[in-house]
C-alpha cells in the first residue's frame, strides 16, 4: 500500500502530464484529500520537478550518516532484555547496549510493540490467550475486590469497581 505522501506525488505526476497548471493540481489534490493534502508550496515544487522530467516520485536520499544503532541485533539484545526483566527502564536499557536513550525507546515502541507501563515494559496489544485469561478472571478479582475493599481507588486494575 502506497503512503499517503507518494500516493499523492503519482497523482500529481499524472496531473502534470495531463498538462495540469500547478494551482488546478493543487485543487484538485486538495478535493480529493481535504486536509491531508500536501501544502501548495509542495505541489507548486514537485510540480516542476515532474514538469522538468522527473519520474520517481520517492525522496531523494538525504546526507548524513545512516542510522547504526536501530538494526536487528539491538531489537533482539532489547528483547531478550525486557523478557528477563520488564521493569528495566529505557534508560537502563539505552546504556547497557550503548545506544541514545530516544532509539531505544523507538525499538520498543515501534519494533517490539511495546509500551512502559508504571514500571513494566509490557505488549501495546493482549494476545488472544490474554484476553480470554483476563475475560475470564477479570470479573472473578473485582468481585473479591468489591468485598475486601482493602485496595485503595488508585490500585483499581480492571475499570471501576
Amino acid at each position: 500500500m502506497l503512503s499517503l505522501k507518494i500516493e499523492q506525488r503519482v497523482n500529481l505526476k499524472f496531473l502534470v502530464k495531463l498538462n495540469k497548471t500547478p494551482t488546478e493540481c493543487f485543487q484538485m489534490l486538495t478535493g480529493a484529500y481535504g486536509e491531508y493534502c500536501m501544502s501548495r508550496a509542495r505541489v507548486f515544487e514537485w510540480h516542476k520537478r515532474f514538469t522538468e522530467g522527473r519520474e520517481n516520485v520517492e525522496d531523494d536520499e538525504r546526507p548524513g550518516r545512516p542510522s547504526t544503532s536501530r538494526t536487528e541485533e539491538n531489537v533482539e539484545k532489547i528483547k531478550q532484555m525486557v523478557r528477563k526483566d520488564r521493569r528495566l527502564s529505557v534508560r537502563m536499557i539505552a546504556e547497557t547496549i550503548n545506544i541514545d536513550k530516544d532509539t531505544a525507546w523507538k525499538i520498543l515502541r515501534e519494533d517490539l510493540n511495546m509500551k512502559k507501563v508504571y514500571a513494566k515494559v509490557v505488549h501495546r496489544v493482549l494476545t488472544p490467550e490474554q484476553k480470554e485469561c483476563r475475560n475470564k478472571f477479570g470479573p472473578t478479582f473485582c468481585s473479591k475486590l468489591k468485598r475486601t475493599r482493602t485496595f485503595s481507588k488508585s490500585h483499581h486494575i480492571l475499570g471501576t469497581l
